[in-house]
C-alpha cells in the first residue's frame, strides 16, 4: 500500500510563507509525476502545482508566481513552497501522483493521505 504523508501546514497571516512536505517511497516519488492538491471549504479538490518525472512544472493560475513545487535531493519528498499567502489559499493540502500535471481534476494513482491544513488569516 502506497503511503504519502503530508506535513507543514499551519495558521499564518496573509503575506507570510509556508513550506509543505510530502514524504513517500523513493520509487513512487521519483518515477511519477507528483502534485499538490488543495481542497478549500465547500469546493472541489483541485491541482495547484505539479511536477513531472523530468522536472517540468505546472501551476494553477491562482498560485503562479507565489508557489513553487520541487523534489528533495533524496527523491522521496516533494515540497510546496508557498509565498505571499492569501486567505483564499486556505484549505487542506494533499499530495498524490496525477496521471498528468495538466489536469486540474483529482485523477490520481494512489489513495489519498490525510492532508495538511493551511489557514491564512487576513
Amino acid at each position: 500500500q502506497v503511503q504519502l504523508v503530508e506535513s507543514g501546514g499551519g495558521l499564518v497571516q496573509a503575506g507570510e510563507s509556508l513550506r509543505l512536505s510530502c514524504a513517500g517511497s523513493r520509487l513512487i516519488v521519483s518515477i511519477n509525476a507528483m502534485g499538490w492538491y488543495r481542497q478549500a471549504p465547500g469546493k472541489q479538490r483541485e491541482l495547484v502545482a505539479g511536477i513531472t518525472s523530468d522536472g517540468s512544472t505546472n501551476y494553477a493560475d491562482s498560485v503562479k508566481g507565489r508557489f513553487s513545487i520541487s523534489r528533495g535531493n533524496a527523491k522521496n519528498t516533494v515540497y510546496l513552497q508557498m509565498n505571499s499567502l492569501k486567505p483564499e489559499d486556505t484549505g487542506v493540502y494533499y499530495c498524490n501522483a496525477p496521471y498528468t500535471v495538466y489536469d486540474s481534476r483529482p485523477n490520481v494513482r494512489y489513495d489519498w493521505g490525510q492532508g495538511t491544513q493551511v489557514t491564512v488569516s487576513s
